[in-house]
């Protein structure tokens, strides 16, 4: 029984990476070679809730943090959110702190998955990385996922002694559905006083009328995909992408004042779904009198970072991330 249940779970995806490579393979002729890998063939984002247990089994496994940090479990007191917190080692100054928000479409997702970049961040830039476990969508939508951000970064807060952190130099970031929670804690932080020294935004979902859009021509073939926006925006908001009255954060591209939010950094490719939302949302910044650095790179596809870790442009595009949470929390530490 078990062989023939392993033998049908195979087939399947035998299946489904073939009519992928049927759909897509003049697609991939638009992605830059040294981005091309076998596994946009067999990755398939989560696009309905028949996909979420295998997905979500896979984004809970754990990648490694590297050499020279230190990994410790936190939980806040309420709502109990856990919390991986990455620091360098042998440090005994109080350190900067980034708050990593996880990818994952709002759906999936863990904080364990990413801790190949919240080591190279802690490594890297020397700031003490706090990575939140948020609850996740469908069963926890809007605010859920927000308020458990929010609740980690009062933790900081709360406990920057004990962590070694300074409390006046911290910033949010994160990629896809961590891009667009980061957006919403840099409007949420400015509304509540909490100063940020930055934001990082890496293909962002940030606007779900994206999921509108009835041809996106070059973009989303690879690594999220129209079905895959509008199934983790309709989980998150519990409604139909697009609907009006949506409450306010739950859609960082739907606020109407972006003046006097964090200095930002948005990173996106120019095959992503999620492009435009991101040039919109960054000329927006730069017309609200927001500090905001663009970077498209040509291309790339949504998460072309980690699949393609290595090659030399994804190298520049990660380097341009951490030179941005640098520049900001080195400024706050001189200022």
């Amino acid at each position: 029984m078990k062989r023939r249940l392993v033998a049908g779970i195979a087939a399947t995806a035998a299946a489904l990476t073939a009519r992928r490579y049927l759909a897509n393979r003049a697609a991939m002729g638009d992605v830059a070679p040294e981005l091309r890998s076998p596994l946009l063939w067999m990755l398939s984002p989560p696009s309905n809730m028949g996909m979420l247990p295998m997905t979500r089994f896979n984004s809970r496994l754990r990648t490694p943090s590297g050499d020279g940090v230190t990994v410790t479990e936190h939980r806040s007191s309420e709502p109990g959110v856990r919390m991986l917190v990455t620091a360098p080692k042998n440090s005994d100054q109080r350190r900067a702190a980034v708050l990593w928000i996880h990818s994952g479409g709002f759906v999936v997702g863990s904080p364990q998955f990413e801790a190949f970049v919240t080591g190279q961040i802690a490594r890297e830039i020397g700031a003490v990385v706090v990575a939140p476990a948020y609850r996740l969508a469908p069963e926890h939508p809007f605010p859920a996922a927000l308020d458990d951000c929010m609740a980690a970064l009062s933790w900081v807060g709360a406990n920057a002694d004990a962590i070694g952190v300074d409390a006046n130099r911290i910033a949010v970031a994160g990629a896809s559905a961590g891009g667009g929670l980061a957006a919403s804690m840099a409007q949420r932080c400015h509304d509540e006083g909490i100063p940020l020294a930055a934001q990082v935004l890496v293909y962002p979902m940030l606007d779900d009328r994206t999921a509108l859009v009835p041809d996106h021509g070059p973009r989303g073939h690879f690594m999220w995909t129209p079905a895959s926006t509008r199934f983790g925006w309709a989980s998150y908001l519990g409604c139909r992408p697009g609907a009006s009255g949506v409450p306010e954060y739950a859609v960082p591209a739907r606020r109407s004042d972006l003046t006097g939010l964090a200095p930002a950094w948005i990173g996106v490719g120019d095959l992503d779904l999620l492009h435009d939302e991101s040039v919109v949302y960054a000329e927006r910044l730069r017309e609200a009198g927001v500090d905001c650095e663009l970077i498209i790179v040509p291309g790339m596809y949504h998460a072309a970072d980690g699949i393609a870790r290595n090659a030399p442009s994804m190298m520049r595009f990660r380097a341009g991330m951490l030179d941005h949470l640098r520049t900001h929390l080195t400024a706050e530490e001189g200022g």
